[in-house]
């Protein structure tokens, strides 16, 4: 069995993948940089080749280049200490059978190699459809395992022109998603249209998206094009799709179904090239069931769904996001960017921040404006920001949730009274299969619980709550926590 090549200027990085790859008896051999790797690649080729992605004696994208235009064949895993938009995506596209972001988890570093050892085995190009364009994005950051998520999924759909739905609670940034989905795709040279559906008054909606005629209702005194024309060859955001009136919801399904719509008060139909990326805070499918959503719609709608996690999902962001927005705001304000203490950025690692990311931004704001001094302490914090509990539901709107009931600090007696009271509420409700729900949504808090604490690494939470590698795998899939 030909070996697995470790390319790394980092020493200790490469003893420890030695080492793991030894127990597991996996060939292997190691280079400290990409020159010596291509020396290598004229005598012999690797079953896998693992790279760093910034060395001091070459790039790891350009040995990446290089080799799938040598060896298309060759599955390449990238890692990188820089977890950022750019670094997943420029190695999705270029041709990486997977990125893998440091510091890592051995045991899933193991499983990536057997995957594409297999995948090699194949003989199959990997992520063939990725091209090697390139383009600068940092406009979003996040090192948490749920972000790194966001990102892959974002390489892996950047040749597509799919309908995207993308989730999550307000200000966790599905707008600059869709941002990124658009400038990393094929349509990157068109243009870029939002349509809020709640910016507009509701009387003007249907005009706002789809345009109207001249005399098509009073003070339309000449043509206006709608949001889908001027989205014609780029990409369309519908922001909050969930707050649609019912009757537009028709016509937007129409449009999308045959591609085809026609301007208020007019009689020919319009085609538009369109990709329709939409965005929701609410749970859609609460709404199906409540009949304030059209089910056909949400089917149109959800043919790739992305969630964004809300911040306290990706409490380990927080520092470097509050960095990062503290010296974006200095430079707005033309200031000396002010730092934060340790003790600050530990209490904003454990604020809830209802508001996700955007109340965060808002905080940097504040700080930089009010706070006299540099570094900014714990008393430089606005009251409100000090007074705020650290526990929070975790749930999209209209998702019911166990968390919502207990208080913040629990001991055995108040969790057992909160579920009690939970448990009287829905028998009393009628609801059916009680048993099975609060149960399921027991094993769920749960596993998210197990999950934050050790940063997604699922063989240490399995180990943690004392059960087996293959009984959180599968629970995961059970309860739709493996996305």
């Amino acid at each position: 069995m030909k070996p697995v090549w470790i390319v790394d200027d980092d020493q200790s990085i490469r003893w420890v993948l030695e080492k793991a790859f030894s127990r597991e008896n996996i060939a292997h051999r190691s280079f400290s940089n990409p020159n010596d790797v291509m020396d290598a690649l004229e005598k012999d080729i690797p079953q896998v080749l693992i790279s760093d992605i910034r060395m001091p004696r070459g790039n790891g994208l350009d040995l990446l280049q290089n080799i799938k235009e040598t060896h298309p064949q060759l599955p390449v895993i990238i890692m990188t200490a820089y977890s950022d938009l750019d670094s997943a995506v420029s190695s999705l596209q270029g041709g990486a059978f997977e990125y893998l972001t440091k510091p890592f988890d051995i045991d899933k570093a193991i499983e990536l190699i057997r995957r594409a050892i297999v995948h090699g085995e194949r003989n199959q190009p990997a992520n063939k459809e990725i091209g090697a364009w390139r383009q600068d994005s940092t406009e979003i950051i996040g090192q948490a395992p749920a972000m790194q998520e966001v990102f892959r999924a974002i390489g892996r759909l950047a040749q597509s022109h799919s309908t995207t739905l993308i989730t999550g609670e307000s200000g966790t940034g599905k707008q600059l998603v869709a941002q990124a989905l658009h400038k990393h795709s094929p349509r990157a040279k068109g243009p870029f249209i939002t349509f809020s559906t709640s910016a507009v008054p509701k009387e003007l909606l249907e005009s706002e998206l789809f345009g109207h005629e001249r005399g098509a209702f009073s003070g339309a005194l000449t043509m206006r094009r709608g949001r889908f024309e001027q989205a014609d060859g780029g990409t369309l955001l519908i922001d909050e799709v969930g707050d649609i009136p019912f009757e537009l919801q028709t016509r937007l399904l129409r449009a999308l179904t045959d591609g085809h719509f026609y301007r208020l008060g007019g009689q020919d139909p319009i085609k538009a090239n369109v990709r329709i990326i939409a965005s929701t805070h609410y749970n859609l499918e609460s709404k199906v069931a409540s009949g304030s959503f059209r089910e056909d719609l949400l089917h149109r709608l959800n043919v790739i769904r992305l969630r964004m996690p809300p911040l306290r999902e990706r409490s380990e962001d927080i520092p470097v996001l509050a960095k990062h927005f503290m010296d974006a705001c200095a430079k707005s304000l033309g200031v000396v960017a002010k730092k934060l203490s340790d003790e600050v950025l530990q209490q904003m690692s454990n604020m809830p921040f209802a508001g996700n990311v955007r109340q965060l931004e808002n905080l940097c704001h504040w700080l930089t404006v009010m706070t006299p001094a540099n570094i900014v302490g714990i008393s430089d914090l606005p009251a409100d920001v000090l007074a705020e509990t650290p526990q929070q539901p975790l749930h999209l709107q209209g998702e019911p949730t166990i968390n919502a009931m207990l208080p913040s600090r629990l001991n055995t007696a108040d969790w057992e009274s909160g579920l009690g009271r939970l448990a009287v509420k829905m028998l009393q409700d009628g609801e059916k299969d009680v048993f099975s729900a609060l149960s399921a949504q027991f094993e769920k808090t749960v596993l998210k619980a197990a999950l934050e604490v050790t940063r997604g690494r699922r063989v240490e939470a399995a180990q943690r709550l004392g059960i087996g590698r293959n009984t959180i795998t599968r629970k995961l899939q059970e309860l739709k926590l493996d996305d």
